[in-house]
């Protein structure tokens, strides 16, 4: 698709539920700081009570509501000036929403993972090149200033080389969490949910990801609709715990440990070692001396950076990182800008965290590119099989 570059970028919210109202919230932020070149024109969700109400709500920011649909299809079918969709639908739709999307002609962002698994993913690099159709996929949190400083201070070497990467999050959840208990729908739990953020986190900081050994387990088969009275009991089929140990390619060491089946004390662990000190991303730099809070590195970082990087790392100042990557999105489509985590970036971040499950079933350590390739899907052959991929 040709765009004039005086047009505002039209574009479709797909999934009306709870992301998409953080994707409101940014639009709405970027509207108000004075950024308008774009417009929403379009909402759809299969309850199109939620798609109603979501264009209300763009309405309140925008002026002009946009249409509602509770179908793709006709939405497609009569938007005929739309040129971009934001896709925030559970995964397993990710790849049927985005394809469709190609197919008209249209650029498309969408929430992580790319898709349910790596083949349904392929076949959206696949649609998206066929088409020249720009592909987002939403990485936010490497957006933030913390992850922004994080980075820079490792470039600058302020731990020396890169040695461990301990990420390790410990709690219970016993409550129920919709759709995404459930491998047909979700892919996975935390470690494909929440973990695909981690992978880009770590791809972003110390490298690519050369071998992953893991086990996982279900330890709370069961999640409960009342928490705190444990009733309404609902049966899962997610993993709620995943230990895995990481080799990166430049050598580096990592141990990651995700589970909400931990009752009593949790805990965050999140800290990247090097030969001189270590980094902790909440606590900031430690030296073997002194230590830097995350606060002051933040802002040395801010201090480093040229009037121009800092607009375009937070353009007019933004530092709400949702709203961050819809802009760089929309500069993307409209001034042919760079997009930082494309599709491609989405499916090695994806690759990881399917690694960890490739690994566990096979109680074997698995090489990532293998399963990036799609030597390895023991895992996945279930959900492609669903998906009749």
């Amino acid at each position: 698709m040709v765009i004039d570059m005086a047009e505002q970028l039209t574009i479709a919210i797909i999934g009306c539920g709870g992301m998409a109202e953080a994707h409101r919230r940014a639009y709405q932020m970027l509207w108000q700081s004075g950024y308008k070149s774009f417009r929403i024109t379009a909402t759809c969700d299969l309850e199109i009570e939620r798609a109603n109400a979501m264009a209300d709500r763009v309405a309140e920011f925008q002026g002009v509501r946009p249409n509602a649909y509770g179908d793709i299809d006709k939405m497609l079918a009569a938007e005929k000036e739309l040129m971009a969709a934001d896709i925030c639908a559970p995964h397993n739709e990710h790849h049927v929403l985005a394809i469709a999307c190609f197919e008209a002609g249209l650029h498309v962002t969408i929430e992580k993972p790319l898709a349910i698994t790596l083949r349904a993913g392929r076949k959206m690099l696949e649609a998206a090149k066929s088409r020249g159709c720009l592909l987002q996929v939403a990485e936010n949190y490497r957006r933030t200033p913390t992850q922004r400083a994080i980075n820079w201070a490792l470039k600058m070497g302020w731990i020396g080389e890169p040695r461990m990467f301990l990420w390790v999050d410990t709690f219970e959840r016993l409550w129920y969490w919709g759709w995404r208990e459930h491998k047909e729908i979700a892919g996975g739990g935390w470690t494909l949910d929440g973990g695909v953020h981690f992978a880009d986190l770590m791809r972003y900081h110390i490298g690519e990801v050369d071998e992953i050994f893991a086990v996982s387990r279900t330890f709370l088969p069961v999640r409960y609709m009342e928490p705190e009275t444990r009733s309404k009991p609902v049966e899962i089929s997610v993993e709620d715990t995943t230990m895995a140990l990481v080799k990166f390619n430049n050598g580096v060491l990592g141990q990651w440990v995700l589970t909400s089946a931990a009752p009593g004390k949790g805990y965050n662990m999140r800290v990247i070692y090097g030969q001189e000190g270590c980094i902790d991303f909440q606590d900031g730099f430690y030296g073997r001396t002194t230590h830097e809070p995350i606060n002051e590195l933040v802002n040395k970082f801010m201090e480093s950076i040229t009037d121009e990087e800092r607009e375009r790392l937070f353009p007019m100042g933004i530092t709400d990182s949702v709203a961050i990557e819809l802009h760089e999105f929309i500069e993307g489509v409209l001034n042919r800008k760079p997009i930082e985590t494309d599709g491609n970036e989405g499916y090695k971040s994806q690759a990881i965290c399917m690694a960890v499950y490739e690994s566990a079933l096979l109680n074997a350590p698995v090489k990532v590119e293998a399963v990036a390739r799609g030597e390895i899907e023991g895992y996945q052959a279930e959900l492609n099989r669903q998906l009749g991929l």
